[in-house]
């Protein structure tokens, strides 16, 4: 399946780019950010990240499907 993938902050520094399309096995966001993490090294464990799917605030084990878009969403400081 085709998932949309959005990052954002130190997240999209690691990438190089803001988003991509990546194929994927069935699988949930967890499964998805652990391929990704492989790829790209993130420096953010995903335990200090928020996972939205389709614009919503998700669990990281929800079901992905086909054409979700995923975001990966770094904690935010500043003032």
């Amino acid at each position: 399946m085709r998932i949309e993938v959005l990052y954002f902050a130190s997240l999209r520094d690691s990438c190089g780019v803001d988003q991509e399309s990546v194929e994927m096995p069935e699988g949930d966001a967890s499964q998805l950010f652990d391929q990704l993490n492989a790829r790209h090294g993130f420096k953010l464990p995903r335990e200090r990240l928020r996972v939205a799917i389709n614009s919503e605030f998700a669990d990281w084990h929800r079901p992905l499907t086909d054409g979700d878009e995923v975001a990966f969403i770094p904690p935010v400081s500043g003032g």
